[in-house]
């Protein structure tokens, strides 16, 4: 899967899919994460609340690869990050 993101909600729904292809309830994605379920939900549901190594963290577990490049390397028509 690849996935560029310019919101902190496309975050949110690209962790949710994630975990999810991964066959991992929120429990068991908490568990490897050692955070409570509460707070994997709630950084599903608010992906801006998660912090620089949470994310890293996350990305690991689930499988997936984070990329950050320059954006005229990526497509030049895509929108603007949104804080």
């Amino acid at each position: 899967m690849k996935q560029q993101l310019s919101t902190a909600t496309q975050l949110g729904q690209v962790l949710l899919s994630a975990r999810r292809a991964a066959g991992l309830s929120q429990s068991d994605l908490a568990a490897r994460l050692a955070v409570s379920q509460s707070r994997i939900s709630h950084m599903e549901l608010n992906p801006g609340t998660i912090s620089a190594g949470q994310l890293l963290a996350l990305v690991s577990v689930l499988g997936l690869e984070l990329v950050v490049q320059d954006r005229g390397a990526a497509d030049a028509a895509a929108p603007a990050v949104e804080w």
